[in-house]
């Protein structure tokens, strides 16, 4: 079983940084386009070389690493491609963009490794080029678990995923895929080979297919099988696709980008349905669907995550004092001032409800937690909502509850909920966690 590949910017960090993008073309028009379109249009950081000499300088200067490279073949002091094995080297994943293209230079560019590849004499070429750099971006977010019990067939499914980015997980059993299944909640997509001791892949995705809805994970069948049939069963069993060996690697890829694609459009639906109608936060209903995830990422990298619940201090007695309409824009401050806090982060925040709101901080133990949560309650704090001739003050109270380990996710806000009590109880407007009580006691 091999673990997940780390993303390109190491550990979750508390601010996601900018996806940097190396542009290696001598093209004064292609170059000028593409990094317009990186910039402006997906917020990317560009740097951009016209030569093997400039990539070399680029290289040795850059304060963050390359995220992702488009590189043109033929530059003037690289005439045979020699720049692409240079980023290669580097450990970068590539996007080759060539107005020259054939089968020689086609199974070069499979051999070394390329995550895709676009011809310029295309219309669409430059819209082709960035579609292909944010879907590689993408990917790092991406889970994949690949079963068969043959390492060498498994081997090379693994190798073509690392390629294109994935967090690649590893079965040889279907037995073992279903356990990984459940100790990895976050797991998007499974492909799997038909012929296995344990079970046949035809079952496998039955058993997947009682537990994981289609809308949620997809499954790709895949078989060196003469038998023209075993695609209709794999199909009817719950599978979304299916492929035979042995297999061209841009078609596996299409279907594989094609079902993952497919993936992302449904979330966003779902995202549309999750979100909170009056805070335009998202609601609990998303904070249950994606927090499972979230925490099952941050323990398996043994990174530290933690659960913070804040309230509204003395919301009742707002809206009987103010009105509903008063204690609706004192909700919408308050939710505005949240995300302007956690925007950029990989933290999770929604609208549990009523004044509740909920903040799934990822990378943060207890003590660094308290301490965000002591500058969100410090920010709430300095709110002034107007009504008629006056400023309302707002406060907010917070319990924070480090995640120990893999447990039922209400678990974890019920532990957080028991620290915001301690809030409300000494006085509101404070901060409550493990980490408050520990301080405690040592003081005493």
């Amino acid at each position: 079983m091999s673990k997940p590949s780390e993303l390109s910017a190491g550990s979750v960090p508390a601010a996601r940084k900018r996806a940097h993008v190396l542009v290696i073309e001598d093209s004064r028009t292609f170059s000028s386009l593409l990094c317009h379109r990186f910039e402006n249009e997906n917020g990317y950081l560009v740097t951009h070389c016209a030569s093997t000499k400039a990539l070399r300088d680029a290289a040795g200067r850059a304060d963050q690493p390359f995220d992702a490279a488009v590189v043109d073949l033929n530059l003037p002091d690289s005439p045979d491609g020699q720049i692409l094995d240079e980023v290669v080297a580097m450990g970068v994943p590539a996007v080759v963009f060539t107005a020259d293209f054939n089968r020689h230079m086609r199974e070069r560019l499979v051999e070394r490794g390329v995550a895709d590849y676009v011809i310029k004499n295309n219309e669409r070429a430059v819209d082709m080029v960035v579609s292909a750099v944010a879907r590689i971006l993408d990917n790092r977010h991406v889970r994949v678990l690949v079963v068969d019990d043959v390492a060498s067939a498994r081997k090379m499914l693994v190798d073509l995923l690392n390629v294109q980015q994935f967090q690649v997980f590893e079965a040889t059993t279907g037995s073992e895929a279903l356990d990984m299944l459940v100790r990895h909640p976050g797991i998007d997509m499974v492909i799997t080979d038909y012929n296995m001791p344990d079970m046949d892949g035809y079952e496998l995705t039955r058993r997947i297919r009682r537990e994981h809805g289609s809308d949620r994970l997809r499954i790709i069948g895949i078989s060196s099988s003469a038998d023209r049939l075993l695609s209709a069963s794999f199909l009817k069993a719950g599978a979304n696709d299916f492929v035979y060996r042995p297999f061209v690697v841009e078609e596996l890829q299409c279907r594989i980008g094609h079902n993952i694609e497919t993936l992302s459009q449904i979330r966003q639906l779902r995202l549309a349905a999750f979100s909170d109608y009056l805070t335009g936060l998202r609601n609990r209903r998303h904070f249950f669907d994606e927090g499972p995830a979230r925490v099952a990422t941050c323990l398996e990298r043994d990174e530290a995550c933690s659960m913070a619940m804040l309230d509204i201090d003395h919301f009742k007695q707002l809206n009987d004092s103010y009105g509903h309409e008063v204690g609706d824009r004192v909700l919408k401050a308050v939710a505005a001032r949240l995300s302007d806090l956690v925007d950029n982060t990989d933290h999770l925040l929604a609208r549990l409800g009523g004044e509740e709101f909920g903040i799934l901080l990822s990378g943060m133990d207890s003590e660094a937690a308290s301490a965000f949560c002591e500058i969100v309650r410090s920010s709430v704090a300095e709110l002034r909502v107007a009504h008629a001739d006056t400023d309302i003050s707002v406060t907010a109270s917070i319990g924070v509850a480090e995640v120990a380990g893999l447990e039922n996710f209400s678990n974890y806000l019920n532990a957080a909920d028991q620290f915001l009590y301690l809030a409300k109880r000494y006085g509101r407007n404070r901060v409550y966690s493990d980490n408050t009580l520990l301080k405690m006691a040592i003081g005493g």
